[in-house]
């Protein structure tokens, strides 16, 4: 399965209460739901003023369909073409 990079600018994403992460993650896994089992959240970075979230999906239409219910941005969706990890490299 695919698996993507999105980007969603939030300002001041990194002050957002534990009850609005909350209430934001709850909808968006009722959308996941709603999309059925071919698009998974995987985990999510919070920085400053943007949320960059890793997900599993056959296409970025998907991607762009669950942004869309839960109605937040999907500002840049990439495709992951490798994936690195030091493990592999230490000798």
């Amino acid at each position: 399965m695919p698996q993507y990079v999105i980007e969603r600018a939030i300002p001041g994403a990194s002050k957002m209460s534990d009850l609005e992460i909350r209430e934001a993650s709850l909808a968006s896994l009722a959308a996941l739901k709603q999309l059925g089992p071919e698009i998974r959240w995987i985990h999510s970075f919070v920085t400053d003023d943007k949320i960059y979230c890793i997900y599993y999906a056959p296409d970025e239409r998907l991607i762009r369909e669950h942004a869309r219910l839960v109605g937040i941005p999907a500002d840049r969706v990439s495709a992951v073409r490798r994936i690195l990890d030091p493990v592999n490299y230490e000798s």
